[in-house]
């Protein structure tokens, strides 16, 4: 049997599969808040405890760059090791992958439901396939056809510098860096979920529209500023003006460095949208403007066009992955 999870900083998703299962029906699965664990080990040890089931091997899918089958999360104080697990749990086998990786890896097994189209498109037999995410980072990866099957390859392409694309954004770069202090500022520290308050507090400080009072106080007694931000720019209770910059901002960036991405894989086999916010802003990428800065890629647009992008739906697409990595489909 095998253990396949999505090691994520708020959660962690576990599941038991054997070769007989399809990827998506595993025997047993459950969810864990990660933070409430000192380590990996000791959440496994609970999980199958709780579901009474021999496991002989494990892939695991974990936020951060994985070396030498290590990693040291991202947004967790873990230490990964695929040997210190495999003695630990007992296993014939640990494998550790990036949690991109894991997502790309179940690209080729999502259904119709699993996925919203941003452009239909025409996708080449074979083609490169490129996955962005954003959520609490920025997460980039592509797949590549051997003649069989596809690959998945993780990068950390989310890390790169952010390239303005109009006068506005050449003014919150210079906003971060004299802010922040960021001699370095990424794609990631303007096209991620903690990035949003970072615009909203540009375009504010920018006079690009006023703060409602409503909102003032919102803001000041939550914790979490995105998911206020983006309920406000979405019309989920009020409206507001600056909120709705904010997220027209944050989407055009996106587009611009999806674009980016294809053209560096020569993505004609497809674009993927992963993460936890396309799904939650699928109104907003619908509106004209991730496809007007996708495509502007001046010679090179028509070759845009002809690409298909999606949007993930699945929010376990990255444990589906795992499945599938350590399944060997």
């Amino acid at each position: 049997m095998l253990l396949a999870g999505d090691i994520g900083g708020t959660k962690t998703n576990l599941a038991v599969y054997t070769p007989e299962c399809a990827p998506g029906t595993p025997l047993a699965e459950k969810t864990f808040p990660s933070t409430r664990y000192p380590n990996l080990e000791t959440l496994v040890r609970e999980f199958l405890s709780q579901v009474d089931l021999k496991v002989d091997r494990a892939t695991f899918g974990v936020a951060g760059p994985v070396v030498a089958g290590r990693v040291t999360t991202t947004n967790l104080p873990w230490e990964i090791d695929e040997k210190h697990l495999q003695q630990t749990l007992n296993l014939s086998s640990v494998h550790l992958l990036n949690d991109l990786e894991a997502i790309a890896q179940a690209i080729p097994f999502l259904k119709g439901r699993d996925l919203r189209n941003l452009n239909k498109g025409k996708a080449v037999a074979g083609g490169c396939i490129a996955l962005i995410a954003p959520g609490t980072g920025l997460g980039e990866a592509f797949l590549t056809w051997d003649g069989s099957h596809y690959r998945a390859y993780p990068s950390e392409g989310g890390h790169v510098g952010f390239a303005p694309t109009n006068r506005l954004e050449v003014e919150l770069l210079q906003y971060m860096r004299n802010r922040f202090q960021f001699g370095h500022v990424s794609y990631e520290r303007v096209c991620s979920g903690p990035a949003l308050p970072t615009i909203y507090a540009f375009l504010k400080d920018r006079g690009q529209a006023e703060e409602p009072a409503w909102l003032t106080e919102k803001l000041a007694t939550t914790d979490d500023p995105t998911p206020v931000i983006v309920n406000a720019a979405l019309g989920k209770g009020r409206t507001c003006e600056l909120c709705v910059d904010t997220l027209n901002t944050f989407v055009s960036i996106l587009g611009a460095e999806a674009g980016n991405l294809a053209l560096k894989v020569l993505a004609t086999g497809g674009v993927y949208l992963g993460g936890g916010i396309p799904p939650r802003i699928l109104s907003a990428l619908q509106n004209g403007r991730f496809m007007e800065a996708f495509v502007s890629k001046g010679r090179l647009s028509s070759l845009m066009l002809r690409m298909p992008v999606r949007v993930i739906l699945n929010p376990k697409a990255a444990l589906l992955g795992a499945a599938c990595r350590g399944l060997d489909l």
